[in-house]
């Protein structure tokens, strides 16, 4: 019997553990629609995620689903928004959950949530992204049993992120790395909940951050009356930053509004309490820091909240006659008195106030001290505020840690008042506020690592008034640079409060400014060495900024430029520096400039029209890239050049210009009095390639000339340059890396083309032979550095031909069959008048083949032993002498003076 139980109980335990294993593999499938079914028929929006899997398992005689990558995306007015997503939910649950059908609640015992982000939005409009439930009425009651209930004893959220934006009221909220756990037994209408929080929190209202990822922990156990919506603090303590918190009260949920009663304090009077609302960044450790006297952070938060109510608010903050410090610096923040609150006395918004009746301090004998009053917060807010103070800056680093890269030096003084509302600054009534004062500055200096050299303030003189800030005078130097400002600014309340222009009207002058000085090497990580410039943040004008300049330099260094007598002005604006007359003394002449560089669109760009006269081509070659660009073959020349450029194009994220996206054109004119072959590779080939030709000879005196470039290609307008009595017509174009394409057609006189071509010129007596010349083609391609120069005879032997053929059949219709015979007997024949019978027979086939040579064998030949002879003949002599010629033109110089030029 006993053996018959143990099999079946045998068989039994592998059924069970048959059915655990087998269970989630049949399962699985119903898990993702059965959590999808009953969220999505609950809400307005859509739940989605990659993967759902169940275990039983290491759960037993729980289940256990995890849901990855899941998603929960908004329908209208926010459709398309990812309301919540998460890397990892994990539900642990009761196994009968399981089946349930579709409709049925499902009870939750564990949540687990892994790297959650929950972005809450209110438009401008006031619709709220959240609001995602199914309507109430008929379809609520019928579906309240469906969704989820929970019974939890446990929940955590895991490295997540909560991100709230109002528009309609300008608040932003943010929780970054977000660690809550808590636990407790959540089935009971009334129970304790332990939860331990931590995260950064930033806050920010109207664009002004008043937490910037500030470190905050909460360690609570908070009492729950689900019955009556109720959640009491029972014992906790919050930390911002370092300053502990402990509060007491409770929040109570009600249909139509929520009730709030709750109080905080410091749990001491400590002075180091105030120190700990510092971010560390800015306080180093407080630990080992001396400190006399109180500070004291109380308040309470209690009313009624709804669509038109806040809590009543009382928070204060005060401390009396305190100092602190630091062990490691040699001074003392001394006298310090604070005495500020935040109230709202009716629970309406708009009367919420802030009121700084007092701070200030001193360092040695250094005061500061500030005053303000701030209404209607959230209406016309309205600000009065003073401010006064005597500060030698150098004693703030000897009694407060600084930043290491922050150095400050110089005595300030300062007496400031302002009264405006927001109403007027946002109508541009300033006559309605009042801002009066003064600030000096002087010896002032900063060090920072946005600097390249120190920055030293010798004097500034500002006036404050009720229209404008008067900047009376600054003058200071940065490196090698020093400069003197004044002008006046306007709208800076408009700029500092409501996100307005700042308008300024300034002159400035210097002696010597070295733009080098305003740039700072930046250091690239190695993490990001090899990455693309699209990488970095581009340089961008401020779009603020509504400024007009009128600037003067004695001498300006700009890489290796020297620009003496500099003036011209600078209107910034709309995110665009325009300069108008900017004009300057530049290697030995003067230049002009106007034109604009935008950082408006994606991509910076800049249009510039610059003038330049009588610059030394020497000197502007080697020093402005744009001329080795665009005119390389000039790098040559020596004397003046006068030129006008127009160009524009796009600008790479360091401000250069980006080669390949500019565009436009130059006319030059230039006035050579020496040109250095050995300079350009260029004059070398056509000058070993061309037996006639000396470049050191060319005439380009007065040389004007045209091209224009685009898409990385210049093109160059036919000119034409003289060498002695030859015209050299040049055209064609280069690209930007110096590809050559060009032509050089020499229009050679006949003088040139040797003994032969010149005795039969002299035979014919033609008197415009006399300036006969012949076109000859050198074509220019290769590189810049290595040319490749081929010459073209073809059309220079047609046009020789053409022309002698064309002279010889005009004489032969003027003066008839005979004087054609005369004069052919004169070219060939002695001057004897004998007719020799043998010597007419030797010289009649010569005659007739000049003749056939000139005019293309036009003669009919009547004797058949000369006919004969010619029916052989293949050669045209003329050409082929042409040819001779012409091709000797192109030989390296090696014929004697005598068979060049007579």
């Amino acid at each position: 019997m006993k053996k018959k139980l143990l099999k079946i109980a045998g068989i039994l335990l592998f059924l069970f553990l048959a059915v655990l294993i087998g269970l989630p593999f049949l399962l699985e499938a119903k898990i993702g629609d059965l959590i999808k079914n009953n969220v999505n028929s609950n809400i307005n929006g859509e739940l989605g995620f990659s993967e759902a899997s169940l275990s039983l398992i290491s759960s037993f005689p729980n289940a256990e689903v995890s849901i990855d990558e899941v998603y929960l995306l908004n329908k209208q007015p926010f459709e398309g928004d990812t309301l919540f997503s998460a890397g990892l939910v994990e539900l642990k649950l009761g196994l009968g959950e399981l089946f349930k059908s579709a409709g049925e609640p499902i009870s939750i015992k564990r949540l687990f949530i892994d790297k959650a982000r929950l972005n809450i939005k209110v438009d401008e409009s006031e619709n709220a992204n959240y609001d995602i439930g199914t309507a109430s009425g008929t379809e609520t009651e019928e579906s309240s049993d469906s969704g989820f209930t929970f019974a939890m004893d446990s929940y955590e959220i895991r490295d997540s992120e909560i991100r709230y934006l109002d528009q309609a009221s300008g608040i932003g909220l943010e929780l970054v790395e977000l660690n809550h756990k808590g636990s407790g037994d959540l089935s009971l209408e009334q129970s304790e909940l332990q939860t331990n929080t931590t995260a950064l929190v930033s806050f920010n209202m109207d664009s002004t951050n008043y937490l910037d990822k500030n470190p905050v922990s909460l360690e609570a156990l908070f009492g729950i009356d689900l019955k009556e919506n109720k959640y009491s603090f029972l014992k906790n303590e919050a930390v911002i930053n370092q300053l502990p918190l402990i509060f007491e009260g409770f929040v109570q949920l009600h249909e139509d509004h929520q009730e709030v009663a709750l109080s905080f304090k410091t749990p001491s009077s400590d002075f180091k309490n105030f120190l700990a609302l510092v971010p560390e960044n800015y306080t180093s450790s407080i630990e080992g820091v001396k400190t006399e006297g109180n500070f004291e952070v109380a308040g309470s938060i209690n009313g009624r909240v709804d669509d038109t109510h806040i809590p009543k608010l009382d928070i204060s903050l005060k401390s009396h006659n305190a100092s602190f410090k630091y062990p490691d610096l040699p001074k003392a923040v001394t006298n310090i008195n604070i005495d500020a609150e935040i109230k709202n006395n009716s629970g309406k918004t708009e009367d919420t106030f802030v009121d700084i009746k007092k701070a200030s301090f001193n360092i040695d004998k250094d005061h500061f001290a500030l005053a303000s009053r701030i209404t209607e917060l959230t209406g016309n807010t309205r600000v009065n505020a003073e401010l006064k103070g005597n500060m030698d800056l150098s004693n703030i680093s000897k009694a407060y840690p600084m930043p290491e890269s922050m150095d400050l030096k110089g005595i300030l003084i300062a007496d400031v008042s302002t009264a405006f509302d927001m109403a007027s600054i946002e109508k541009k009534q300033y006559q309605n506020t009042r801002t009066i004062g003064t600030l000096n500055l002087r010896d002032f200096q900063y060090s920072g690592t946005e600097l390249k050299t120190p920055l030293n303030i010798q004097g500034a003189n500002i006036t404050f008034s009720p229209d404008n800030v008067i900047l009376n005078a600054l003058d200071g130097k940065l490196g090698q640079t020093d400069f003197g400002v004044s002008g006046s600014l306007e709208n800076l309340l408009g700029f500092a409060f409501n996100d307005e222009k700042i308008e300024g009207n300034f002159k400035m002058y210097s002696k010597n400014f070295e733009v080098v000085d305003f740039m700072v090497d930046e250091e690239v990580p190695e993490s990001e060495a090899g990455t693309t410039s699209g990488s970095s943040e581009r340089i961008k004008i401020p779009a603020f900024l509504d400024c007009f300049i009128a600037a003067r330099a004695d001498r300006v260094v700009y890489d290796n430029l020297n620009l003496n007598n500099v003036s011209g002005n600078l209107i910034v604006k709309d995110e665009t520096v325009t300069l108008q007359n900017l004009r300057s003394d530049l290697f030995g002449g003067s230049i002009g400039l106007a034109g604009s560089v935008s950082t408006k669109e994606e991509t910076s760009s800049f249009d510039m029209d610059l003038s330049m006269s009588d610059l030394n081509i020497g000197q502007s070659f080697a020093s402005l890239d744009l001329f080795k660009t665009l005119a390389p073959l000039a790098s040559a020349l020596q004397g003046k050049i006068t030129s006008d450029i127009n160009i524009s194009g796009n600008l790479k994220e360091d401000m250069t210009p980006n080669l390949a996206s500019i565009s436009g054109d130059l006319l030059a004119k230039i006035f050579a009095t020496e040109v250095d072959a050995q300079k350009a590779p260029l004059l070398s080939a056509l000058d070993s390639k061309l037996s006639f030709l000396d470049t050191k000879d060319l005439n380009l005196q007065d040389l004007k000339t045209a091209l224009s470039f685009e898409n990385g290609t210049v093109k160059v307008k036919p000119f034409t340059i003289n060498y002695n009595d030859i015209a050299v017509e040049v055209a064609g174009g280069h690209s930007f890396d110096q590809k050559l394409a060009y032509t050089a057609t020499l229009q050679v006189p006949a003088k040139y083309l040797g003994n032969e071509v010149n005795n039969l010129i002299a035979k014919i007596d033609e008197q415009e032979l006399e300036n006969l010349t012949i076109p000859v083609t050198a074509n220019i391609g290769g590189g810049y550095t290595s040319p490749e120069v081929s010459t073209d005879l073809t059309s220079g032997v047609k046009q020789l031909t053409a022309q002698l053929v064309d002279i010889q059949k005009k004489k032969l219709i003027n003066q008839g069959k005979d004087g054609a015979k005369d004069l052919l007997g004169g070219l060939l024949a002695s001057n004897n008048s004998s007719q020799d019978s043998t010597t007419t027979e030797s010289d009649e086939p010569a005659v007739k083949q000049v003749l056939g040579g000139i005019l293309g064998d036009s003669e009919t030949q009547k004797d058949s032993t000369v006919a004969q002879k010619d029916s052989v003949k293949t050669k045209d002599p003329i050409k082929d002498a042409a040819k001779e010629v012409l091709g000797g033109l192109f030989s390296r110089k090696k014929k004697s003076k005598k068979d060049s030029v007579n």
